[in-house]
């Protein structure tokens, strides 16, 4: 059992560092000594969703559900493969179920919060993710979703002030400076999107980035009354946005 638990720490420091293949080998070796290994099972879920088998990610999850139905980490893999798959419904259910066991956990909040900003319900997601963030202040993770959700939902000032205080710690993560960049550019800020996006990205890449803010920047702003038909004037200034345009962003 010690060298068991010695392989799958191993393996997941392996898998965390990016060396996908030394962690299948010790995972492998975890699950033919033990076929009914969840963290085994679940490693090799892992290691498959790492490089993008998420079919055979799923199968090694499902396995490891049916040996522990209440286990944490094999119910948060086989959520993610379904956002992946765009089976947002499922991903949902799954969420909530892992929280109705631990509440606010702040990984599967993420993923709960994550799951309903792609499903289009932003304002729900935001209000799971202020309750994790209550019982988690600071989560890095929890942090980053609320940001992009504020500014997926049409409102950049306010995810740009939360994804500063993420992107004030030094070992912030990539993701966090460039959704703030992504805030920053509906803002029309284009000269901090470029300065935040070249910490991580080439000149050329962060060109495209800053023409596809501009893009949805330009979707987003409705246009004069005086441009509309006759028949949309008055829900315009009256302000009724009901017929407005949804930035069609995705979210990463």
């Amino acid at each position: 059992m010690p060298d068991r638990m010695s392989e799958l720490r191993i393996a997941e420091t392996a898998l965390d560092s990016g060396n996908v293949e030394l962690a299948t080998t010790l995972y492998e070796k975890v699950v033919a000594a033990d076929p009914r290994s969840v963290a085994g099972l679940t490693g090799l879920g892992d290691t498959l969703y790492a490089v993008g088998d998420f079919t055979r990610a799923a199968v090694h999850y499902e396995r490891a559900r049916q040996v522990d139905a209440n286990a944490i980490a094999p119910m948060i893999g086989i959520a993610r493969v379904a956002i992946h798959q765009r089976r947002f419904d499922d991903a949902i259910s799954l969420y909530r179920q892992v929280l109705a066991l631990t509440p606010d956990a702040p990984l599967a909040s993420a993923g709960l919060g994550a799951a309903l900003d792609l499903k289009g319900d932003h304002v729900a997601a935001q209000a799971v993710l202020r309750q994790a963030l209550k019982a988690n202040p600071g989560d890095p993770g929890l942090s980053i979703n609320l940001g992009l959700s504020l500014t997926l939902n049409g409102n950049p000032r306010d995810g740009a002030n939360v994804l500063l205080d993420v992107t004030r710690y030094p070992v912030a993560p990539p993701q966090a400076r460039q959704d703030l960049a992504l805030a920053y550019g509906l803002l029309g800020n284009s000269e901090a999107a470029a300065a935040i996006l070249g910490q991580d990205l080439p000149k050329a890449s962060v060109q495209d980035n800053l023409r596809f803010y501009e893009i949805q920047r330009n979707r987003m702003t409705p246009p004069p009354a005086s441009m509309l038909p006759a028949s949309k004037r008055s829900a315009a200034t009256s302000g009724d946005t009901t017929s407005g345009t949804t930035p069609a962003i995705t979210a990463r």
